[in-house]
């Protein structure tokens, strides 16, 4: 059986995308740049401290590009979680969800011998077991011909010191990944991750010095950083023209690193 893939972007009109941590950061900026071809967003957010400014980005997204837009806040900790939130995009959207985007995530930058038990158990948690979730459910309810897109890092390729526990932790996204695309061939879902390098949002600040930021920026073209915009197109090309590729990661990241 063959599936029609997407020729242009347009074709993306109508469709249902969910994003997780879609309404800040990059998820804010992939379910805008999706909602301008016409596709239907489920935005998950995370914490209820986000719930004015999500509102605000649903109304804003609504209005300006006559789309539906449904917000669903709430942990992703488990399975049942996670099965949850597909539940609620199935509500929320009967014809169900055409395009999944995972885009939580948790970076700590500290020496392996000093990381906790309780540290080691929350990094796994939101970057390992949540995306696993993420994709297991997606696989049972992306339609047929949809798309499953995660989002990593370009640390993946990195050889460095202190981000032992956030590498280990997204590089399983990588695998799940690759077997998802395997055993999904037949319903012609593609499975993807996306890795972009450090990138000028509050998650990088949190972790880096003044040093450390000004050495990202050498690395990489144009002497900046990754900004949200670099892998906005990228992310809709994999949900769009892109739907032939499939089991991939895509480095996006300046030259800081390369796999």
């Amino acid at each position: 059986m063959s599936f029609p893939l997407y020729s242009k972007q347009a074709e993306i009109k109508g469709k249902v995308a969910l994003i997780t941590g879609g309404t800040k950061n990059l998820g804010a900026a992939t379910a805008t740049e999706l909602a301008k071809f016409g596709a239907n967003l489920f935005l998950h957010y995370h914490s209820s401290s986000d719930k004015e400014s999500s509102e605000d980005l649903s109304k804003k997204l609504s209005s300006e590009y006559s789309v539906k837009v449904e917000l669903y806040q709430g942990n992703l900790n488990t399975a049942q979680e996670l099965s949850d939130l597909y539940k609620a995009a199935k509500k929320a959207f009967p014809e169900g969800v055409d395009i999944a985007i995972n885009n939580v995530g948790k970076v700590l930058k500290k020496p392996l011998v000093e990381i906790s038990e309780a540290e080691f158990e929350s990094m796994d948690q939101i970057n390992n077991k949540t995306a696993f979730f993420f994709i297991k459910e997606a696989g049972l309810n992306v339609n047929q011909g949809g798309k499953i897109i995660s989002i990593v890092t370009s640390l993946l390729a990195a050889y460095t010191p202190f981000y032992s526990i956030y590498q280990g932790t997204k590089a399983g996204v990588e695998y799940y990944s690759k077997a998802a695309s395997k055993e999904l061939k037949d319903k012609g879902i593609s499975v993807n991750s996306v890795a972009p390098g450090p990138m000028d949002t509050p998650f990088l600040y949190g972790q880096e010095t003044e040093g450390d930021i000004s050495f990202y920026k050498s690395v990489g073209l144009g002497d900046r950083l990754t900004q949200v915009e670099d892998i906005v197109p990228i992310i809709r090309f994999l949900a769009t023209e892109g739907g032939w590729i499939t089991g991939q990661t895509i480095y996006a990241s300046g030259g800081f690193t390369a796999h």
